[in-house]
């Protein structure tokens, strides 16, 4: 197996540890988080939705390419469970439609990104 080859099991293997991470970092309260140094990313709050969507969209498009509709859903479902959760008194964050929308524009462009590192990632193998 080339290196090109073994990309669908490295994103299989990230893709659960940061599903994870995104997890802690979207439900841990804004204290807690601030008291272990993330309070400085609360200024650019929908671009921390974004880029952590994007990355599970990569990670999970290109581990599983023949589930990518349930990715997807998931993704989505995901979301929007966070934004319930961070309006729930338990989590004492805020509940924003505009961060779900953030997460989905972030499921967006990491289909595109998944989908260009395939080609790349095909085009290579059928040179080698």
């Amino acid at each position: 197996m080339s290196r090109i080859d073994s990309y669908p099991v490295a994103a299989r293997t990230i893709f659960p540890f940061t599903l994870v991470l995104v997890l802690l970092l979207a439900l841990l309260p804004g204290r807690i988080l601030e008291m272990l140094g993330f309070g400085f990313t609360f200024g650019h709050d929908k671009l921390n939705h974004a880029t952590a969507f994007a990355v599970l969209a990569v990670l999970g498009c290109l581990g599983w390419p023949e589930q990518r509709a349930r990715l997807v859903g998931f993704l989505f479902v995901l979301g929007a469970a966070i934004e319930v959760l961070q309006g729930t008194q338990l989590v004492g964050r805020d509940m924003d439609l505009f961060d779900w929308i953030a997460d989905c524009a972030g499921v967006t462009c990491g289909l595109i990104i998944a989908t260009w590192t395939k080609r790349i990632a095909d085009r290579l193998r059928k040179l080698s």
